[in-house]
């Protein structure tokens, strides 16, 4: 339930296989706690089968969705049947398409699109979906380095598997209607359109594959191809991190007239950098637009004012070293020497202000800024090629929020570019340069490349930052860095002979600049080091919100309540507390229902204001107890609860600690949000204690004050079986200040060689397989933690008052290590 609680943060990325193993491994856990209860009093609790197994029917239907095929539709349609009410057939991009086309009345190239329906046939074909799901659930919980090597096999599967005959005839014969249409025969651009690419928050920039100057001979090939990239490293991990599901992906194909461009490249009808500049920004090159989008060479930049009239602000010309054209035959080929297109601009202002119109004229049609990308053709006409949602970045200037001392700064290792995405953010250097390299990329480095490559996507979610000596912000991995929001510096000529691999640096994107080592003040400028909530608003996401509502919440509080009954439980963690209440409650009640003999159960005769009571359940009182509900600590013979006792009863609890103003509303705010934790509602938890014991073992349930804790151990002559497994949760406090006391305690815990790890404000500790004398020693640390760090969460905004009790802790179990050991005969 942690790791559910955990994940509702959205800090990290997880699939359907994360979501399935936990709501079900949670269900699989209570099952078994039902199944005890009903062994501990058989028929009493009828109701918790059938809340259960409705919770159960529940899960199931959110994490295993029925999946039965969609009817099949038509397997192509035309761009001139196309607008965005198809985009469940023809994908976003492709619907996009007709949109421009058929509803704006623009330029587009003329083809068609093969469909979702044709997709599904194909790959229900000889069961080929059912192998890909089963390749994807393994790498779901293989790591990345795995993802590589299932991506090569799941794309290997699918172009060797043969097209449906009937799909193959389709498609085939639309590329003959389209020959006719234009009265020759055509080459053609094949171009991705997923059913979850080029929507707003998920672009998948730059991840798919499109393949440009096919021959109609190809094109059966070039389809399996393009549907094969679906499964490509860069295109799963960008799907992982946004919390897309792989059994959502369902790749629709274009396929469109090739445009001979003579140059082109992307626009944004608004500054992605600043949502208060309006300014059309232009990005252009000579021959193709793929030099531009893919970011492997310098391109022009335009910028062009709405208001008062379009008009041309600004202008970079760039060396444009390399351009992109189609080859004679087939396929594209990239010319290194451009001659005098190289430094010779490759738009006129008049085109620059004919692209810009357009953009008004689609950003006013679909009510919010855009990213087209564009071509001109021989003849001078504008070809509109894709159109999708830009996302802007609020409240964000490109360059520094405020003022900064440079001179407070150490000398910069590096200053140019331009910031593709915006922020700062420390991390050592991690060269990328070709394939190879991405596999050992680490968590957390900058990554610093020559070419802003889409392909180095997949990398976005591990990295701290990215650098790169070209591209732009209209490039597809500066779209995937800002919806990832990673700080990006790109167009920084020569970077990489600045930076040593493996150094740490800071990128200062916004000032584009790079520091050496971790500034910290910069760092503290900026949201940086806040996680981001990546899944939240993703698919994945609201499949597990949902399922999480039938796990998390608890609802029964009041164990004295007349609702506190199986039947009103509504979700796994109200079915384990009414459990735990009524088990503990079950094991007490001896007599005739259990046959154990009264003598077992008894109140611990303690100087201690609590009350303590215990359950012998095999030999761990030296004599038994007859006529008495009461025993003495004398007469306990378990080696694990004398220890424990001679921590709690080490040094008396000084009560509460001061608490300031603050403290005191956040504690009065969280009783005001849970009843139960009301020091005036009474409640059986509240005033006991519980240790169940025998000689070698004892488990402690402790509820004191707000917070609950369990200790279990097991410690004899068998030192290869003995152990100590600590719980500790809750608190009065908010949830920050809980946190606070459960790292304060973990830190404790780690010196004293507990293996420790915390979820959310839920800390778990464990030590095993040392001797008698040294596990005493831990869990008389353990005992006097219990007692002493009660309502410590109300103090720990306060740095002095935490460094006080810190030393008077530490200090105390210096003292009580150093009290010899009891015997333990």
């Amino acid at each position: 339930m942690s790791e559910v609680e955990k994940a509702m943060e959205g800090t990290f990325p997880f699939g359907m296989k994360f979501i399935r193993s936990r709501t079900m491994g949670a269900y699989t856990r209570v099952y078994q706690i039902v199944k005890h209860m009903d062994a501990l009093a058989p028929g009493k609790y009828k109701a918790l089968s059938s809340r259960l197994e409705s919770t159960r029917l529940s899960l199931e239907s959110l994490v295993n969705p029925d999946r039965t095929t969609v009817t099949a539709g038509n397997y192509i349609l035309h761009v001139s049947a196309l607008d965005k009410s198809h985009a469940d057939q023809a994908g976003m991009k492709m619907a996009n398409i007709g949109e421009m086309a058929n509803r704006l009345h623009l330029k587009v190239p003329d083809g068609f699109v093969v469909t979702a329906s044709a997709f599904r046939h194909f790959l229900d074909h000889d069961d080929l979906k059912v192998e890909i799901q089963r390749r994807i659930q393994s790498a779901e919980e293989g790591g990345h380095h795995r993802l590589y090597t299932i991506s090569a096999d799941i794309r290997q599967l699918i172009q060797n598997a043969p097209l449906p005959h009937d799909l193959e005839a389709a498609i085939t014969g639309a590329c003959r209607e389209l020959a006719a249409r234009q009265q020759k025969d055509v080459q053609l651009a094949v171009r991705s359109s997923a059913l979850n690419e080029d929507r707003e928050g998920t672009s998948f920039a730059g991840l798919y594959h499109s393949a440009l100057n096919i021959s109609k001979n190809h094109l059966i090939e070039t389809y399996k191809q393009i549907v094969a990239a679906a499964y490509s490293p860069a295109v799963m991990a960008y799907r992982f991190n946004r919390g897309i599901s792989d059994e959502e992906t369902e790749m629709c194909v274009g396929v469109i007239q090739m445009v001979d461009a003579v140059c082109g490249g992307v626009l944004y009808s608004a500054n992605p950098m600043n949502i208060r500049d309006r300014s059309v920004v232009i990005n252009s090159a000579w021959g193709l637009p793929k030099a531009v989008v893919d970011g492997t060479t310098a391109t022009d930049l335009f910028q062009v004012a709405k208001l008062p009239a379009l008009s041309v602000t600004h202008r970079e010309i760039a060396v444009k070293e390399k351009k992109y054209i189609c080859d004679p035959e087939e396929g594209v080929c990239r010319l290194d020497d451009t001659g005098s297109e190289m430094t010779t601009a490759s738009l006129t202002d008049q085109q620059a202000l004919d692209l810009a119109a357009l953009a008004v004229k689609i950003e006013d049609y679909y009510g919010r800024p855009q990213d087209i990308e564009w071509a001109i053709d021989q003849s001078g006409e504008i070809i509109l090629l894709q159109c999708r949602p830009l996302q802007v970045i609020a409240d964000v200037p490109v360059r520094l929020p405020a003022p900064v001392n440079h001179d407070d700064l150490p000398p910069v290792l590096f200053q140019g570019g331009i910031t593709a995405s915006p922020g700062v953010a420390a991390g050592p250097v991690y060269l990328v340069m070709k394939d190879v390299d991405a596999l050992q990329f680490p968590t957390g480095a900058v990554l610093v490349t020559d070419r802003a490559l889409a392909r180095w996507a997949a990398l976005l979610p591990r990295a701290s930052a990215v650098i790169s000596e070209k591209g732009s912000i209209t490039g597809h991995l500066a779209n995937v860095a800002r919806e990832f929001k990673l700080p990006a510096l790109f167009g920084a000529a020569d970077v990489v002979a600045h930076l040593a691999d493996q150094e740490l640096v800071t990128v200062d994107a916004d000032a584009c600049r790079i520091y050496p080592g971790r500034i910290q003040d910069l760092m503290d400028r900026t949201d940086g080091q806040v996680p981001r909530a990546l899944m939240k608003d993703t698919p994945i996401y609201k499949i597990l919100s949902d399922a999480a509502s039938l796990i998390t919440p608890l609802n029964l509080l009041d164990p004295d309540s007349p609702s506190f009954k199986a039947s009103n439980c509504q979700t796994l963690h109200d079915i384990t507390r009414f459990c735990h209440e009524k088990s503990v409650h079950e094991m007490f009640r001896f007599g005739k229902a259990h046959h154990f003999p009264e003598r077992s159960s008894k109140q611990l005769r303690a100087q201690i204001p609590m009350q303590w009571w215990v359950l012998n359940l095999d030999d761990g009182f030296k004599a038994d107890v007859v006529g008495d509900r009461f025993v003495d600590i004398d007469n306990v013979a378990s080696i694990p609860m004398l220890a424990l006792w001679a921590g709690i009863t080490a040094f008396p609890w000084e009560g509460p600690p001061p608490v300031d103003g603050k403290g005191f509303v956040s504690v009065m705010f969280q009783a005001t949000q849970n009843q139960a934790l009301l020091p005036t509602v009474r409640t059986t938890m509240a005033n006991r204690n519980y240790f169940m014991l025998s000689k070698d073992y004892c488990s402690l349930q402790s509820r004191l004050g707000f917070h609950f804790c369990i200790t279990e151990a097991l410690v004899g002559d068998r030192t290869t079986e003995n152990y100590v497994s600590f719980q500790f949760k809750g608190g009065a406090a908010d949830f920050n200040r809980r946190l606070k006391r459960v790292r304060f305690v973990e830190e404790i815990l780690d010196t004293q060689g507990f293996r420790t790890e915390i979820t959310k404000d839920s800390l778990r500790a464990r030590i095993e397989q040392y001797d008698t004398e040294t596990m005493i020693q831990k869990l008389k640390i353990l005992g006097y933690l219990t007692i002493h760090t009660r309502q410590l969460d109300m103090i720990m905004a306060n740095p002095t008052m935490v460094d006080r009790y810190r030393g008077q802790i530490l200090k105390q179990i210096d003292t009580l290590l150093a009290e010899p050991l009891a015997p333990t005969g």
